[in-house]
């Protein structure tokens, strides 16, 4: 199930920020993981709570990413979607994969973001924010990892 750390360094991309993520070089506040996928909160969200999930290996579009590995990632979106409705008190929320245009970075990742009537986003051109404080910041992110550990348990 998980891959090997040969198969990955195969797919691993060193310039690759969301590489440097999955392979624990760079810092992310991770909400989920598996041998392969990483969740981590977005650090431009649309919203408090936004985050993304990638695979670790380095595929750069959801038509790249081989047959064995969508039913995975999206059980993990499905999850994650929860916990962010969940942990974010939203009303809904907005799942989302952008292939190359508007794809901020070349590595397949998808976007949760949680959603409350009337917030304001429209269309597709939505004003990117940052957390107020690294308080709200880190509280978003142990709320987060507690709703994923709660669902987690509860399946």
């Amino acid at each position: 199930m998980g891959a090997s750390w040969e198969a990955m360094q195969a797919t691993f991309d060193a310039t690759c920020v969301f590489c440097q993520i999955a392979a624990g070089t760079l810092p992310a506040a991770i909400v989920y993981e598996t041998g392969d996928l990483v969740a981590f909160l977005d650090t431009r969200p649309l919203f408090p709570g936004h985050c993304l999930i990638i695979p670790r290996p380095h595929f750069e579009t959801l038509t790249e990413l081989p047959e064995d590995r969508v039913a995975p990632l999206f059980t993990a979106a499905r999850l994650l979607t929860a916990a962010v409705e969940t942990a974010c008190d939203a009303e809904g929320s907005f799942v989302a994969i952008n292939n190359r245009v508007s794809q901020s970075v070349p590595h397949l990742h998808v976007h949760i973001v949680p959603r409350r009537r009337k917030d304001g986003l429209r269309g597709f051109f939505w004003p990117r924010l940052k957390y107020g404080d690294i308080k709200e910041f880190e509280k978003t992110h142990i709320s987060l990892r507690l709703a994923v550990e709660r669902l987690l348990q509860s399946n």
